[in-house]
């Protein structure tokens, strides 16, 4: 079976869904891997490097794309309307496999069931044991979470860590994290590691244990509605008007002492919850940052802006698009072995066939569309 490998086209996106380590695990699995000229160059994964490792290069998209079975992709694949269409171009019957934004692009899951195609998206992996080698919202969000702080201090004016010298000390700056998931205690621990004192807050009280033994203080209004903070799947719930207003206030206070400000909520599915108002960035001391790891999904801070780094009120406000891309070379690395365990349980231990076990429950949360239908409970309407 033909396993091909695109070069990504979306504005922003550095990564690839293959590197030359996992082609050498796609051949050893028996299939024959295509990889499109480029595909892996802007994050350091270079043709000839593919070819050593047992790939074939397409010199072109369709080339790549002709009589492929299984296809490979960071981003969803995109439309003539996008520009360069490759939905057209993917075999009726072919797998695609990618992060395919399902909740943000629903109208696409109608093409690809026109289309025949069958999309798994990546996104979708079930929160169990047997998936965490597959979890690339996971392996994603941990690079996230230390990029965010590398970019704070670049902006920032002062250093992190406290500094002793003849010419006077340096005090250490303050950093504060909101939303202690993966990305959130990424951040807490990178941010420690420079020297800062660093606090955070979550909505869920299982993270106050985990961001104390990073070393961090937890700030968090504590009632009864916080013992049902969590879905099953291991995120944050959407809280009540109530709790919002009383975390709010409790916030306030908290953000006017801080230095950086790093928000990383988001639900699934749903517009990112506003967390730093515009009263709250003006409390903050000139100087400060905050960086807004949810701009694409609408912010957690009032003046982001997506795209670009703001001043409001003395304060700078980052809002880059696609942080995993900013690390290119580690988060292509991670995502393509997150989809390699997907396709090594898709497929027969030799021969380099798909044998996917449709009623496996990881299967049929990734799964989009088969047989030209929307088979996902989720966006069936």
């Amino acid at each position: 079976m033909k396993l091909s490998v695109l070069k990504e086209r979306r504005a922003n996106e550095r990564r690839v869904a293959a590197t030359p380590d996992t082609v050498k695990k796609y051949r050893a699995l028996g299939y024959d891997v295509v990889v499109e000229t480029g595909a892996g160059a802007e994050a350091s994964y270079h043709d000839d490097q593919y070819v050593a490792a047992g790939a074939t290069i397409a010199a072109t998209m369709a080339e790549a794309l002709q009589g492929a079975d299984l296809v490979l992709k960071v981003q969803r694949p995109m439309s003539a309307s996008e520009g360069a269409d490759e939905i057209s171009l993917i075999p009726p019957g072919a797998m695609v496999v990618g992060m395919l934004n399902p909740y943000g692009a629903r109208a696409d899951l109608e093409v690809y069931a026109q289309n025949k195609i069958v999309a798994m998206s990546m996104e979708l992996m079930p929160r169990i044991t047997r998936a965490q080698a597959m979890d690339v919202l996971s392996s994603q969000s941990n690079l996230v979470g230390y990029r965010a702080v590398l970019e704070a201090a670049t902006e920032f004016g002062r250093a992190f860590p406290m500094m002793m010298t003849a010419a006077g000390t340096v005090s250490p700056a303050r950093v504060f994290v909101m939303g202690a998931g993966v990305a959130g205690l990424q951040a807490i621990a990178t941010a420690r590691r420079l020297g800062a004192i660093v606090s955070a807050t979550d909505v869920r009280p299982i993270a106050k244990e985990q961001v104390k033994s990073l070393g961090a203080s937890f700030v968090m209004v504590e009632n009864d509605e916080t013992k049902q903070a969590e879905t099953a799947g291991g995120y944050a719930k959407e809280m009540s008007e109530d709790y919002k207003l009383r975390q709010a206030e409790l916030i306030a206070e908290t953000i006017k002492k801080q230095d950086i400000v790093i928000c990383t909520a988001l639900i699934p599915g749903r517009a990112a919850p506003r967390l730093v108002s515009e009263e709250m960035v003006r409390s903050m001391k000139p100087g400060s940052v905050v960086v807004d790891l949810a701009v694409e999904q609408g912010g957690n801070c009032a003046r982001s802006e997506a795209g670009k780094v703001v001043e409001f009120a003395n304060v700078k406000i980052i809002g880059y698009r696609n942080m995993p891309s900013r690390i290119p070379v580690d988060s292509s690395a991670l995502y393509a072995r997150n989809v390699l365990s997907f396709i090594t349980l898709l497929s027969e231990k030799a021969g380099g066939k798909l044998a996917v076990p449709w009623d496996d429950e990881i299967v049929k949360a990734v799964a989009l569309t088969r047989d030209g239908a929307i088979i996902n409970p989720l966006f069936q309407s």
